[in-house]
C-alpha cells in the first residue's frame, strides 16, 4: 500500500534539471498493428535508462490524455537526454527506426511527439499525497515555515538552500 503523507512537502534538487514529454496519438484505435508496437516500446526503454544508475533519468510517470499516453520524465542533464536518444546501442534507436518504417507503411496511423524544457527553477509542494512527480524523482522534504508559499519555494529553488 502507498503511504499517504498528511503533512506538506515539496522537492529538493540542486543541479540540472530537464523535464521530457513525450508521448503517442493513437491515431486509428481499430488497427491495435500499427500503434501496439509504438505502445509497447516505451516500457522497455524506460527499464533500461531506470537500470542504469548513470543514464541521467531520475524520475518518470505515465499519463493518459487525448489520443494516447504521455511519459513526463525527468532528467539531470541535456545532454545525457540527447546522448541516449542518439546511442546506437540503446533500445530508443532500433525503436525509432521501427517506428518509421511502420510510418511510412500506414502514414497517420499513430503519431510520436516530445518536448524539453530545460528548468532553472521548480517549486511543488504536496499535502495528502504520496510520494510522487519531482519530489519522487528528487528527494521529497518538509516544508519551511519560512517556505510556506508557493512564491518563496520559487524563489530559492535552484540554490543551496535550509529545508
Amino acid at each position: 500500500m502507498t503511504t499517504i503523507e498528511p503533512t506538506r512537502s515539496t522537492h529538493h534538487y540542486d543541479g540540472e534539471l530537464v523535464v521530457f514529454l513525450i508521448g503517442m496519438t493513437i491515431n486509428r484505435p481499430w488497427r491495435p498493428d500499427l500503434w501496439l508496437p509504438t505502445l509497447v516500446a516505451m516500457p522497455k526503454m524506460l527499464r533500461e535508462l531506470s537500470e542504469d544508475p548513470d543514464s541521467g533519468l531520475l524520475g518518470y510517470r505515465l499519463t493518459f490524455e487525448g489520443r494516447g499516453p504521455t511519459v513526463i520524465q525527468y532528467w539531470n542533464s541535456v545532454d545525457k537526454l540527447y546522448a541516449y536518444a542518439s546511442d546506437s546501442e540503446a533500445k530508443h534507436r532500433p525503436a525509432w527506426a521501427a517506428f518509421n518504417r511502420r510510418a511510412r507503411k500506414a502514414p497517420g496511423a499513430v503519431g510520436v511527439w516530445h518536448e524539453t524544457y530545460p528548468v532553472d527553477r521548480a517549486e511543488s509542494i504536496y499535502v495528502g499525497t504520496p510520494v510522487m512527480g519531482l519530489a519522487r524523482a528528487t528527494t521529497r522534504v518538509p516544508v519551511a515555515r519560512k517556505f510556506s508559499a508557493a512564491r518563496d519555494r520559487l524563489l530559492r529553488s535552484g540554490h543551496t538552500h535550509e529545508h
